[in-house]
């Protein structure tokens, strides 16, 4: 699954805040992801990342 700076991604399991939707924010060995219930940063090794990926959420957000 490709992923790219800034996308909308969905975990496996939910932050503890309750929300399920983070914002990829630093891609490269590590990825960084930001919960977009509570902003709180998570930094992860890409292979971590990968298999607790669930899918690619379309940005909620207009591109201008």
């Amino acid at each position: 699954m490709e992923y790219h700076l800034n996308d909308i991604v969905q975990l496996k399991k939910p932050h503890p805040c309750g929300e399920n939707k983070w914002r990829v924010i630093r891609v490269g060995m590590d990825v960084k992801i930001r919960c977009l219930g509570c902003r709180h940063i998570v930094m992860l090794p890409h292979e971590t990342f990968i298999k607790r990926l669930k899918r690619i959420l379309p940005d909620e957000q207009p591109k201008n």
